[in-house]
């Protein structure tokens, strides 16, 4: 089903979650708060039938081998071509046009270069206050391992930004953070990715 179509029935949209590898089950509960259906994608079938997908958190590399192992990169890539996507942290790097030290291409689904774990290492985790532009108000972002964003494409939007560097970005009907929204019970980032950038009816969002 369209997403234009979920919106004329009201039914619940149907949103993916690539579950390779990461923390993807804090994104499922994000999306039931919102009433939308959480389908978890592990193989190129479960692929069919979703209104929009979110890339979540985890290791990279790792996360770049296990689609080519499972057979899931050429659908995946097809996916982020036609549909709406969601990246966060890891995501964000599979997403970009370009990263550094990687054992395969990226999507390129987004036009930005990043840099891998250029906010630190694990023990150097923060949160700091994010100003987000769609929602007009702050929200607190969470930086794990955290890739840096180097350079935005004239194509790309910069929907989030900390100290002034762009933290979160969106081209089209991708969108890509460098932080973990899914880590706060905040779910105005993923209200305003079902809403705004994937065009679902879902209800409203809890802070």
């Amino acid at each position: 089903m369209s997403a234009a179509r979920t919106a004329r029935t009201g039914a619940a949209p149907r949103v993916g979650l690539l579950s390779l590898q990461g923390d993807f089950e804090r994104h499922r509960a994000s999306l039931l708060a919102l009433g939308a259906g959480a389908v978890r994608v592990s193989l190129p079938a479960h692929l069919e039938g979703l209104d929009a997908l979110i890339v979540p958190g985890g290791e990279s590399s790792t996360m770049l081998r296990l689609l080519a192992a499972t057979g899931l990169r050429p659908g995946i890539e097809r996916f982020v071509r036609e549909k709406p996507v969601l990246g966060t942290c890891a995501g964000l790097i599979l997403l970009a046009r370009s990263a550094d030290r990687l054992p395969a291409p990226t999507l390129g689904a987004i036009d930005v270069t990043v840099e891998r774990n250029a906010w630190g290492r694990q023990v150097h985790s923060f949160h700091a206050p994010v100003r987000v532009a769609p929602l007009g108000r702050d929200f607190d972002g969470v930086f794990i391992r955290a890739p840096r964003i180097t350079r935005v494409g004239r194509a790309v939007e910069v929907v989030a930004t900390l100290a002034g560097e762009p933290v979160g970005v969106r081209q089209g009907r991708v969108a890509a953070l460098t932080f973990h929204p899914e880590l706060t019970a905040d779910t105005r980032l993923h209200a305003w990715f079902l809403k705004d950038v994937a065009g679902l009816a879902v209800r409203g969002n809890r802070e």
